[in-house]
């Protein structure tokens, strides 16, 4: 979204008379994020040739923290300040675990930088304020509604997810700032939930910062975790009643290969029975480092089968990062 088209109401931007901290400079540190990606990158058919979004400065030499498909594979990143600059980014990394991105800026920012959360998990209830770039008008006051696991159909699981209401309309790399300032997470999407009373309510699911230390020196050092990756089908999957189905497949990846098709159900991993996404995707990793085989149980219109997976890591598919 253009920031000169749209606006949250002011009744739900955030009361700066609310915080201690000055919300203004806090602001400040969200910028704007515009990814230009090659058309033969492989993320581009699902994700786009032009992703915009947001980032939050998290150290004085211009170091940001986004979400990771964001800058998946991008070849030009263009940062936008507060007072209206536009500078030059590189794409440091991008953690598939966590779901973290990190952009370097090239040139000067001089902007606050964030400090990461680093006390107490936020709790349910706590009031917070979910920022896009483009200031107080692009803020919306929110409570963190629930922290909970959360599985995504592209092979990603948090163990503790936060999520947030309202929902933000331009939620991809937004900051969550918490009553205390400091950066509580990092807006990843939007999703529906029924209330109570079975009403529709928007949330936001937000990836917490507090897992952004323990990898930081690996993806400033490595561009990843330093450590084996875990084994990736190239599989998208979708929770219903009666388990799990395969949605659809990555093209090339091995779910592909190994002939899985759209409609089948994932019944166990191994001898490991599956009903949930989150149960498949911890099987799957559990099955050892990428290159492992993964042993799927199926169902397919009613009969069962067996295919066996040669795993990969997910990195051999993308463009790296690279500097011009």
């Amino acid at each position: 979204m253009a920031s000169s088209e749209w606006e949250i109401p002011p009744e739900l931007q955030p009361d700066p008379t609310e915080h201690d901290f000055d919300l203004d400079l806090a602001l400040r540190s969200i910028v704007g994020v515009k990814a230009l990606v090659p058309a033969d990158a492989f993320t581009a058919q699902s994700l786009g040739t032009e992703r915009g979004g947001s980032g939050v400065v998290i150290r004085p030499d211009g170091l940001i923290a986004t979400i990771g498909y964001l800058v998946t594979e991008a070849e030009t990143i263009w940062l936008t300040t507060h007072d209206g600059r536009a500078i030059p980014g590189h794409a440091l990394a991008y953690d598939f675990e966590t779901g973290f991105g990190l952009i370097q800026a090239l040139g000067k920012l001089d902007l606050p930088a964030l400090p990461l959360e680093s006390g107490e998990a936020p709790k349910p209830g706590d009031v917070c304020v979910l920022a896009s770039a483009g200031g107080r008008k692009h803020a919306l006051r929110c409570t963190v509604a629930a922290r909970q696991e959360f599985a995504g159909y592209w092979e990603y699981m948090l163990e503790e997810a936060l999520f947030t209401a309202p929902a933000h309309p331009s939620w991809g790399g937004a900051g969550l700032i918490g009553g205390d300032g400091r950066l509580m997470g990092i807006g990843s999407l939007v999703m529906q939930q029924q209330d109570g009373k079975g009403r529709r309510v928007d949330l936001n699911m937000v990836v917490p910062a507090s897992l952004l230390p323990p990898v930081l020196e690996d993806l400033l050092s490595f561009g990843r975790p330093n450590k084996p990756a875990r084994p990736w089908l190239g599989l998208y999957a979708a929770e219903d009643e009666e388990g799990v189905v395969v949605s659809s497949m990555a093209r090339g990846g091995p779910a592909q290969k190994a002939g899985l098709h759209e409609g089948d159900r994932v019944t166990a991993v191994g001898d490991t029975k599956v009903t949930e996404l989150t149960g498949l995707w911890r099987a799957v990793w559990a099955s050892g480092h990428a290159g492992a085989k993964v042993r799927l149980s199926i169902s397919r219109q009613g009969v069962a089968r067996e295919i066996v997976l040669a795993s990969v890591d997910r990195r051999s598919f993308l463009k790296a990062p690279r500097l011009h």
